[in-house]
């Protein structure tokens, strides 16, 4: 072992980790299956990125395929709605086919998301899902009330997603999305125990259930399949924390994105459990504490609109638009730039005579 490899590494996977754990050393065998990792990695695009310019007209569904191709990306994580007019919600079914033949024409996989568990909103996607020839979609619950009850609803829900899986060939995942830590979403999955219901890990949701983001991704850790990366400066509220979107990789990135990463390149045994790492950059983006530290056994659960990122005081809808381009594109830069730094030191453990 090269202590100057093990330090380097060290250092890349200590950054923001605030006390957690030393990272595993760096043997031949472990720089041999991060290697396999990496060359199997499915990186993908997302709307969110681009949201002001989907929700004006600018940006369209089919130019995010074209996003995603032009970077060699793997594939493109689109939620029903964005676009309004445009989205996929409000496509006719010919509308539909072209976006299927679009990404099936660029080698693009396509992966859907909706804000919600309710059978209405289920069955649409479901519906789209079946037009596209898609397989994989993400949902997130917005129930309010005690936590024992939103807990019930939510299995309740589950049940049925379980039922559309089955049904249609399809795989759920359930994103721990503020409100709900996530040891509340491993027992629901536990519970449940369906092969195609499962978790996304979104990188910065934690922060807003009171959760430390090393600790919450290994709650989740046997059931994560898909993954949203994204940068997030920690903001303390009460006796809470809320998080405000920044650039990933940023200096105010609060969030240990590589220890992430590479946690999350590892799970998994003889294959990678991780099917899609999806850009989600959320600049700007404000989520307020959901949970406290000092709450009750049984906390109330407040409703919570969907995600949406108002113009930051002192932009120009001009601005955002031309902006949001940049962001999407820095963040693309930033996460090939980790990996590749993964990469290299992989591959000087695997040649030791290297200079470090």
């Amino acid at each position: 072992m090269n202590n100057k490899i093990q330090q380097r590494f060290n250092t890349l996977l200590s950054h923001k980790g605030g006390a957690a754990q030393a990272p595993a050393t760096l043997t031949a065998a472990l720089a041999q299956r991060l290697l396999e990792r990496l060359d199997q990695l499915r990186l993908f695009a997302h709307a969110y990125p681009l949201l002001t310019n989907l929700t004006h007209g600018r940006v369209t569904p089919a130019d995010l395929l074209d996003f995603a191709y032009r970077h060699e990306l793997q594939g493109l994580s689109l939620h029903l709605l964005d676009g309004e007019a445009n989205s996929l919600s409000q496509m006719s079914a010919p509308q539909l086919q072209a976006f299927a033949d679009k990404s099936r024409a660029l080698g693009l996989d396509v992966h859907l998301e909706i804000s919600s568990t309710r059978k209405p909103d289920v069955d649409q996607v479901v519906a789209i899902a079946r037009a596209l020839g898609v397989r994989n979609i993400r949902v997130y619950s917005r129930y309010e009330g005690a936590l024992s009850q939103v807990m019930d609803l939510i299995e309740s829900d589950l049940h049925y997603l379980a039922q559309q899986a089955e049904t249609h060939d399809l795989y759920f995942d359930f994103e721990q999305h503020e409100e709900l830590k996530s040891a509340e979403i491993a027992q629901l999955l536990s519970r449940l125990n369906h092969p195609r219901l499962h978790a996304l890990f979104d990188f910065g949701n934690m922060i807003n259930a009171c959760e430390q983001p090393l600790q919450a991704l290994q709650n989740l850790a046997p059931h994560i399949r898909q993954v949203h990366l994204k940068g997030v400066r920690i903001v303390p509220e009460h006796s809470g924390f809320g998080h405000y979107g920044v650039l990933q990789g940023s200096a105010e990135d609060d969030l240990p994105s590589a220890r992430m990463l590479f946690e999350l390149l590892m799970l998994g045994e003889s294959s990678p459990q991780v099917i899609a790492f999806i850009l989600e950059q959320e600049n700007h983006y404000v989520a307020p504490a959901f949970r406290q530290s000092n709450e009750t056994a049984d906390p109330f659960i407040a409703y919570r609109e969907m995600s949406d990122t108002p113009l930051p005081a002192g932009y120009s809808l001009e601005r955002m638009l031309a902006d949001e381009h940049r962001w999407a594109n820095n963040q693309v830069a930033y996460v090939r730039g980790l990996l590749a730094e993964l990469r290299t030191l992989a591959e000087l453990t695997l040649a030791p005579c290297t200079a470090a």
